[in-house]
């Protein structure tokens, strides 16, 4: 196909220009999800787990203590955000890791994917995204980063763009699927090199590959959108992701157009021997997650899966509007949740779940925190008291339940990371911290600004009433410390005695 983008194309690249859209404040609900015996339920948080812009088509990962996130950016530019748990990654900073410059590939980066594989080089990230100059978005062709070692942040080198189609046509949103010690190369393109408006269906192909950033051959189609629910806009079968249990293969995909609300996820299943074969894949009839009204989550697809920190979950995090009237830009944000298996061994996605409803983080998260000490502040005048939020105000009780009101994690300061400045980020809600609003102490989101990392910033300084025991004093109020009144934690000027044991606190676990 030449690269003169369809049609269906040019929404898509006009459609990335949409305004960010205003999330609605809704009433919270809490779902139970069960967790097996003895696991422990990660940190709570709400969707999105990363907001606009650079947050569609996500993957995420967890390994030796973070999570790792990355999504399409439609620049030349590829971000990676590191959090030792999953709510966390909506305050993570993005760090850059790659900047593009190779010929033809230079913008429009879409659908990155990690993976963990044994290469030339030893145990490396390789890094496959797609590509095309900066005109979108009929260039788009499949690369291929590879780590310096074995940290997910890189640094990365390129390795090469993969040669997947006749006259080395359109590809997109390749991942790397491993069967029985093997690594194939799956990925999605139009049959005959031609577009939607040639009569073209955007399919599924595979191909082996012989090292991480080299295909055996080119691909072989394995799926086309045939049924009724994957040509809704468009006939789409794009994103695929493999997702495997119990010596059993599926190789789930993005169905429909994903300008419409309709855009969702489809499997196919290895019931063959051979995958490079169409006829061993056999395509579960229905879809199995799709937009839900009732929960206001429209085109929830382009997905990846990954496993709790103690490896007794399965989760998705997926891309999803908040209207279904925005489409295929940058309005759409990513979302995780966990999954199930039928009876029949079959992958259960469940159902979308709104924006206002709290999940438990995902098994072990809180025992795999890393470095950052999680821990209490014990008061120095009420030493069965201590400092915990509840409906997002701050105070000292004793005997917080649950406990995880009353922990939280100990960060360099927001407003400035030297020697002895700290913030606290709540374990429970994740990228909320303490911070003071008309003198009164908070627990409320980050939100980005210089008000915020400021009123959020604090100086340990050795105790005022005792100074083998801290105080806090105000970042951008330096006259106050952090002291209680009445059991409710605020900054004030500290000028008498019972004033210094009021702001007298000790970090313990």
């Amino acid at each position: 196909m030449t690269d003169n983008p369809p049609r269906s194309m040019r929404i898509r690249a006009r459609a990335m220009a949409a305004a960010l859209v205003t999330a609605v404040a809704v009433a919270v609900s809490v779902v139970a999800v069960p967790t097996p015996s003895g696991a422990a339920p990660g940190a709570s948080f709400q969707n999105p787990v990363v907001g606009t812009p650079n947050s569609a088509d996500p993957w995420l990962g967890y390994h030796n203590g973070n999570y790792y996130y990355t999504a399409t950016t439609w620049t030349g530019n590829i971000y990676i955000r590191r959090a030792s748990t999953l709510g966390g990654l909506r305050t993570a900073p993005e760090t850059r890791v790659f900047t593009m410059s190779q010929p033809n590939a230079t913008s429009n980066m879409w659908a990155p994917s990690m993976h963990l594989l044994n290469g030339p080089n030893g145990q490396r990230w390789y890094l496959y995204y797609s590509a095309g100059p900066s005109a979108c978005c009929g260039g788009q062709r499949q690369h291929v980063l590879e780590s310096a070692g074995t940290d997910p942040m890189g640094p990365y080198t390129y390795r090469g763009q993969l040669s997947l189609m006749p006259n080395n046509g359109w590809s997109i949103d390749g991942s790397v699927m491993t069967v029985n010690g093997v690594n194939y190369f799956v990925f999605s393109a139009f049959t005959n090199n031609s577009g939607f408006e040639n009569g073209g269906l955007q399919s599924l192909y595979i191909t082996r590959l012989t090292n991480p950033w080299t295909p055996a051959a080119l691909g072989a189609l394995i799926s086309e959108p045939t049924l009724s629910w994957e040509r809704q806009g468009n006939p789409v079968n794009e994103g695929p992701y493999v997702l495997q249990r119990g010596g059993r293969t599926f190789l789930t995909y993005s169905a429909s157009y994903c300008g419409t609300p309709d855009y969702k996820i489809g499997a196919l299943e290895l019931t063959g021997t051979n995958p490079l074969s169409r006829s061993s894949w056999s395509k579960l009839a229905n879809p199995l997650f799709q937009r839900s009204d009732a929960n206001g989550v429209y085109g929830p697809a382009h997905h990846s899966f990954f496993t709790s920190p103690d490896g007794t979950e399965d989760w998705i995090v997926y891309h999803a509007n908040s209207s279904s009237s925005q489409g295929c830009g940058t309005t759409r944000t990513s979302r995780a949740q966990r999954i199930s298996w039928n009876p029949d061994g079959t992958p259960n996605l469940g159902v979308p779940v709104s924006t206002s409803t709290v999940l438990a983080g995902p098994s072990g998260e809180l025992n795999n925190a890393g470095a950052v000490p999680v821990q209490r502040l014990q008061s120095y005048n009420f030493q069965d008291r201590y400092v915990r939020h509840q409906d997002y105000a701050v105070r000292i009780d004793p005997n917080v339940n649950p406990a995880l009101d009353g922990q939280f994690r100990v960060v360099p300061g927001l407003a400035n990371n030297g020697s002895g400045y700290v913030s606290f980020e709540s374990v429970n809600f994740p990228g909320r911290y303490l911070r003071h609003a008309n003198y009164v102490l908070r627990l409320d989101p980050n939100n980005g600004s210089t008000t915020f990392r400021e009123d959020a910033t604090f100086r340990q300084v050795a105790g005022l009433a005792n100074s083998s025991w801290s105080s806090f004093q105000s970042y951008n109020f330096p006259d106050r410390y952090v002291r209680h009144s009445n059991y409710v934690l605020r900054i004030d000027p500290v000028n008498d005695d019972p004033g210094r044991a009021d702001a007298t606190f000790r970090r313990t676990s």
